[in-house]
């Protein structure tokens, strides 16, 4: 027997062949331009052209075409996406892992490049066979909150899903025809994945597919989850936030990043300590403590929180005064921009702004309670933004300074 993968014969397995592959393929090409569109609108609810400190790509250039002002209706809408986007993703590896495994003798095929079209085809193959790894190795490790990757996840993830989307395309297009007539067709032909010299059948091609489907199901079951409260949050075997709710009581839900790693300093949250500044028209300033804030108007809202690594809560019930009228009392009628700065010491997004559209809904609040008790530190005591349709990040905790204005 050949030793060495270069040799056609060294690949025995009777699975492989045109059949097997396209019906993979055909389930990529459907799943992976849902990640890719996902993918586009998660970065686009950033408000990357708003503000520097929203752009973690600042060189994308064209790539940002797309761009658009986030919405805040409805208010679920960052929820759905990151949750759609993260449990596809993973659902997806087994039949990545069985597509790449079906192809595998196309990687060693010799030579190397017949002509300057195969040539081409072949670095086609690198890029999307790279590219697919890339992207979702580094996506897995961004949910389980593992960054051992150099650089930020943001334009790595991000540059990396064009560049593998490029390539996927391009395949697409020259594959998809040849696809389709192999899922039609009665008898397989003969071709450079089929084995010259198979070994005995252990499986059927069918029971390879419903063995592939029942590893993404499993995946399914063990990550979906995370979205969800209660029982089925329990199921998330595989994510950081499933088990059971942290802690009990109105603050027991989901965080990331708790105070102690934010480095605050429980003296500046102190009632004595710790003032709001409030900056706006002609530089008027406003400096407004905790118990101030409760004099003003108070409303409430229904909102999640949701992350980028896919996880989310129900809706919790905030209460605080809303954006737009902490606006008003620095002479802005009409609501602006806002600049927000947090009391965190290191981490992304200590400050990050806001659009116009999102401080003007009347959802948007500078919370001071949740679930009807004050905010916990972990949760972001003594204020902490929450805005509908927002990515978590940009909720941001431990609030000290709103500068209002166009940004």
């Amino acid at each position: 027997m050949p030793r060495s993968p270069f040799a056609p014969s060294f690949w025995r397995s009777p699975l492989r062949g045109p059949w097997l592959t396209s019906v993979l393929g055909v389930v990529l090409l459907g799943g992976i331009t849902v990640l890719f569109v996902t993918g586009l609108l998660s970065y686009a609810a950033y408000n990357p052209d708003l503000s520097p400190v929203n752009d973690k790509t600042p060189d994308k250039g064209v790539l940002g075409f797309y761009l658009f002002s986030w919405p805040t209706d409805p208010h679920w809408l960052y929820r759905l996406n990151q949750g759609v986007h993260v449990t596809l993703g993973i659902t997806l590896i087994p039949v990545l892992l069985a597509k790449l495994w079906s192809v595998a003798p196309k990687l060693f095929t010799l030579p190397p490049a017949r002509s300057l079209a195969h040539a081409l085809e072949r670095i086609s193959l690198l890029l999307l066979v790279g590219g697919a790894l890339f992207e979702f190795v580094t996506g897995v490790l961004n949910v389980q909150l593992d960054y051992v990757f150099p650089g930020s996840f943001y334009p790595l993830h991000f540059y990396g899903a064009w560049v593998f989307f490029s390539a996927f395309v391009a395949h697409a297009v020259l594959k998809m025809p040849l696809a389709w007539r192999n899922l039609r067709r009665l008898h397989e032909e003969k071709t450079e994945l089929v084995s010259p010299n198979p070994a005995p059948p252990t499986v059927s091609r069918r029971g390879a597919l419903w063995f592939v489907g029942s590893g993404s199901l499993l995946l399914f079951v063990t990550t979906a989850g995370q979205n969800f409260d209660g029982v089925l949050r329990r199921t998330a075997l595989l994510a950081p936030h499933g088990g059971a709710e942290p802690g009990s009581g109105p603050g027991g839900f989901q965080i990331n990043k708790t105070a102690a790693y934010a480095g605050i300093d429980p003296g500046e949250t102190s009632e004595e300590a710790w003032r709001l500044v409030v900056v706006g028209r002609a530089g008027r300033t406003v400096r407004l403590g905790r118990a101030e804030l409760l004099q003003l108007p108070l409303h409430s809202s229904a909102l999640p929180i949701a992350c980028v690594e896919g996880w989310s809560t129900s809706d919790q019930w905030w209460r605080g005064v809303r954006l737009r009228d902490l606006a008003a009392l620095v002479g802005y009628d009409d609501p602006p921009d806002v600049f927000v700065e947090s009391l965190q010491r290191h981490g992304a997004f200590r400050r990050a702004a806001l659009r116009a559209n999102q401080v003007a809904d009347p959802r948007s609040l500078l919370a001071l309670s949740v679930n009807g008790e004050d905010l916990t530190p972990d949760h972001g005591h003594p204020a902490r933004i929450i805005v509908p349709a927002a990515p978590g990040v940009l909720n941001t905790k431990w609030v000290a300074k709103l500068t209002f204005g166009d940004l």
